[in-house]
């Protein structure tokens, strides 16, 4: 009966309020209107669905943001949750515009993730109101769509993913090519990131799913 009573709060904090990625940051820019906003703050719940991309059916961005190769690029929320799950950045290179592109396509390539430590087990982006990173110098200019995931682990089997995507322009960049994926593809279900559960036993390795990141 002790180990009853010592984990019901435990589960109970665990529980994480569902969320919108609502503002772009690049560079010096924050913008709601370069970001394609969800409908509503429910999770995609499928990692083999289109929804997986953008969320489902967001709404249109109103404008591409430009921002040089070295600048701050990430999203931000407008509340803090407690989170229990990784999270990534992608960048995407439109064939075209960014605004014309649905994102499908195998275009896509990761430029950070946020993982796990371990002494305690802890996700590194538990309790941020943002997450960023640096557009690596040699990343090709032009547009792209940006993309955030933050995965809900909190339920073990069933993941929830929190996405957003906004559409910039970058300039300043290099000629690289790096290895791109497509989403979905770029992930399985059966990915053990994905199917672990984060409460016992209590891991003591962790991989976010999806491709190395890129750093240029």
């Amino acid at each position: 009966m002790k180990s009853v009573f010592f984990l019901l709060p435990v589960l109970a904090h665990t529980c994480t309020a569902h969320y919108i990625w609502t503002t772009l940051i690049a560079g010096s820019t924050t913008s709601t209107a370069a970001v394609r906003q969800p409908l509503n703050n429910s999770p995609v719940t499928s990692v083999t669905t289109n929804d997986i991309r953008c969320n489902t059916n967001p709404g249109a961005a109103s404008e591409t943001v430009t921002v040089p190769v070295l600048s701050t690029i990430g999203f931000k929320l407008d509340n803090t949750v407690y989170h229990q799950g990784p999270a990534a950045i992608y960048l995407g290179k439109a064939p075209s515009t960014a605004a014309s592109w649905d994102g499908s396509g195998a275009n896509w390539f990761k430029i950070a993730e946020w993982g796990a430590t371990f002494n305690p087990f802890k996700f590194t982006d538990e309790g941020v109101s943002q997450l960023t990173t640096t557009i690596p110098a040699s990343v090709p200019s032009g547009e792209y769509l940006v993309r955030i995931e933050q995965v809900g682990l909190h339920v073990a089997g069933a993941p929830q993913w929190y996405v957003s995507c906004a559409q910039i322009k970058i300039t300043g960049g290099g000629s690289a090519n790096p290895a791109k994926v497509s989403i979905p593809g770029y992930a399985s279900a059966s990915d053990p990131g994905l199917t672990v559960n984060i409460y016992y036993p209590i891991p003591t390795s962790y991989t976010v799913p999806g491709p190395t990141p890129f750093t240029g």
